[in-house]
């Protein structure tokens, strides 16, 4: 009995480097391989991954909805309408019902709510709806933001913001909503606190990407109309200006903080500015029109769509080699990396969801 005990830590300890080796497979190590394509009645403008299961896709007013899928099976959880009673969401001085145009979302880090961008809003009080070439001076007309609880998958609130909001994102701390309004160049901060808009930064033309760092102290708008990212304090609401090349769109952070990236959409780059520094040190093309961008959960490959070449491409961010660049579907949009079964979903902004494992074990 000594002896086969014996036996079975040794045998315990030979193969426990080599399931340590394949648990540490990283990112810039796998290949993407397509896994199901989703359709439906959904014209997916953006998706997004919570950390907790869920994948969000929003569908413009071509839907008016928003989709919910399940991150393990990828099936569809619930079609949300973007049909909502403003009045009764507390919003005073509106009668009957509204629709709106779900743009972009985000999830709460609890993973209780979904937030939602209003591209425009349709029905009584609303008649200037705004355009993708706009100013403060079109004075079209503001929009909302809806709340989505993910035990219901109903929308229980509503906020008042800019005109066009775009990217919406939420602060690690759960403390602020922040939203960048396309028409009115600037930035509402709600508090999720008093459910209000508490603040309104100006931004600058066209303002879309937003990421926040881990401690909550500090947001990086992307300023589209023009060459730079806002680095805001959330504290002081102080900002600094990061020059980054001409019309940045979307963003993120690297795991450790030091480096952020940006997709520049007219030149079909993607950028890394070293955030001590303050420049960039690495630059890559993907394609044509690199629009969205996300990060593997390690930090060591990084995911871009590209609308007008149809493809989206893997870059490893050690040395910004372009790993893979795939062939995906009409006009794609946006892409999300879900970290809990390592998949990319990219949403086509024709009418579909493809959905990529990126892990060895699939």
């Amino acid at each position: 009995m000594r002896i086969s005990v014996r036996w079975a830590i040794v045998f315990a300890l030979l193969i426990q480097p080599f399931s340590a080796g394949a648990s540490e497979v990283s990112s810039a190590e796998t290949k993407l391989k397509l896994e199901k394509t989703i359709t439906g009645n959904i014209s997916p403008k953006s998706v997004r991954a919570s950390k907790t299961g869920y994948v969000s896709a929003h569908n413009m007013m071509y839907r008016h909805s928003v989709t919910v899928y399940d991150a393990k099976s990828l099936d569809l959880i619930k079609n949300i309408s973007d049909q909502v009673d403003l009045n009764k969401l507390g919003q005073k001085g509106y009668v009957g019902l509204h629709r709106g145009a779900p743009v972009e979302g985000a999830f709460s880090p609890d993973g209780d709510y979904l937030y939602v961008t209003n591209y425009a809003m349709y029905g009584k009080g609303f008649n200037r709806e705004g355009t993708d070439k706009c100013s403060p001076a079109d004075k079209y007309d503001r929009s909302f933001v809806y709340r989505i609880s993910t035990t219901t998958w109903e929308i229980d609130a509503a906020y008042r913001v800019g005109v066009v909001p775009k990217v919406v994102d939420v602060t690690p701390d759960n403390k602020y909503v922040l939203v960048t309004n396309w028409c009115s160049y600037d930035l509402s901060i709600i508090s999720i606190a008093s459910q209000k808009v508490v603040k309104t930064l100006k931004i600058g033309a066209y303002p879309r990407g937003i990421t926040v760092s881990k401690d909550s102290k500090f947001a990086y708008v992307v300023q589209m109309g023009g060459a730079v990212i806002h680095k805001i304090n959330l504290e002081t609401f102080e900002r600094e200006l990061l020059n980054v090349g001409s019309n940045p769109r979307a963003v993120v952070l690297s795991p450790d903080e030091s480096t952020i990236y940006v997709t520049l959409n007219s030149s079909g780059r993607v950028v890394a500015m070293d955030l001590a520094t303050k420049k960039v040190v690495r630059s890559v093309r993907t394609g044509s029109a690199s629009r969205s961008l996300d990060i593997s959960a390690d930090g060591t490959a990084l995911y871009v769509v590209n609308y007008t070449s149809d493809t989206v491409s893997k870059v490893r961010t050690s040395d910004f080699k372009v790993m893979q660049k795939i062939n995906v579907c009409n006009e794609p949009i946006g892409i999300t990396y879900e970290p809990l079964h390592k998949r990319v979903w990219v949403a086509c902004y024709g009418g579909a969801i493809k959905v990529f494992s990126d892990s060895p074990s699939q």
